[in-house]
């Protein structure tokens, strides 16, 4: 029995519980993206896709730091025709209870809306990878420009009429001035944020990076800090609304990011942690907060704001 029976409209987007997967954790294949489903998740998001396969880097793409880890992935994919052919068959047998939402990635808008066209029959929604913060040609190479994140949007939302949300990176000097073009551009949503960095960790006997790729993205509770304040920013500064991830590991967490401004939330590497009951936990959790306090869910979000 699914914890919520629903949870509130977002942009389209009809989550059964506020508790997303995130995208790059378990959603390459539709076996994956099912078994988060199963475990609870409220809607999910695939691993980011482009218009043709990428093997991304070599390994290790991953470490493990303190209060987190840090990865250089490359945005390895199976590409938009691949994936999709994958999907369908498994949609045939057994459809989605939960919304999917496509990530997608691009070195500009045209290929943006190639790999948004092929996946548009069987997804529910977009979200635009704008932060990837280690590739050299995707995600924050272009995410940095306000204007051509707003072109990016704009060409989007003119060949699709399904929610599409832009993820933005913290590796800015003001993310709130790429979030009001992504309005502009008329985005349905902003999601914020993806990994701090890049970083990098070395192993001191051998006196070499960890990393294949040396730089890598950081994520887990130790960027959440980060996360908040980003998400206050762009509540300030936009009326979309926003999903809220990084560093959320307790119901707790979640909570804090929705009173920063958030309305629903998505998990990561808490997953690594805590296994695929994260989300069933998190989002009771999130539950057991608002029952405790006398509130609803429309009441704490953004409710940090014009306080003191």
């Amino acid at each position: 029995m699914d914890l919520l029976v629903r949870w509130e409209s977002v942009a389209g987007i009809k989550a059964r519980n506020p508790v997303m997967l995130a995208a790059g954790i378990l959603g390459e294949t539709y076996g994956s993206l099912k078994r988060v489903e199963k475990e609870g998740a409220g809607a999910l998001v695939t691993k980011s896709l482009g218009t043709k396969p990428n093997p991304g880097y070599r390994g290790p793409i991953l470490v493990e730091v303190e209060s987190g880890f840090l990865n250089a992935v490359g945005l390895a994919n199976p590409g938009v025709e691949c994936f999709i052919e994958d999907l369908r068959d498994g949609i045939s047998k057994e459809p989605f209870r939960v919304p999917l939402i496509a990530s997608i990635y691009g070195a500009g808008s045209r290929e943006f809306c190639t790999a948004l066209k092929v996946l548009e029959p069987v997804v529910d929604g977009f979200e635009l990878n704008l932060s990837c913060p280690h590739s050299k040609h995707y995600g924050l190479a272009v995410g940095s420009d306000p204007r051509l994140v707003r072109k990016i949007v704009e060409d989007c939302k003119d060949r699709t009429n399904k929610p599409v949300i832009a993820k933005l990176s913290p590796n800015v000097p003001r993310i709130e001035d790429i979030a009001t073009q992504a309005e502009a551009g008329r985005a349905d949503a902003i999601c914020a944020i993806n990994s701090v960095g890049p970083g990098m960790a070395i192993e001191i006997e051998s006196r070499r990076p960890v990393l294949s790729n040396l730089r890598g993205g950081l994520t887990g509770p130790c960027i959440k800090p980060i996360a908040v304040r980003c998400i206050y920013d762009i509540y300030e500064a936009v009326e979309i609304p926003i999903i809220g991830v990084g560093g959320v590991a307790k119901p707790e967490d979640a909570v804090e990011l929705m009173e920063a401004g958030a309305t629903l939330v998505q998990i990561g590497t808490v997953v690594y942690h805590r296994g695929l009951g994260a989300f069933r936990g998190i989002s009771a959790g999130i539950e057991r907060f608002l029952k405790d306090h006398g509130v609803s869910h429309k009441d704490i979000i953004g409710s940090a704001h014009g306080g003191a």
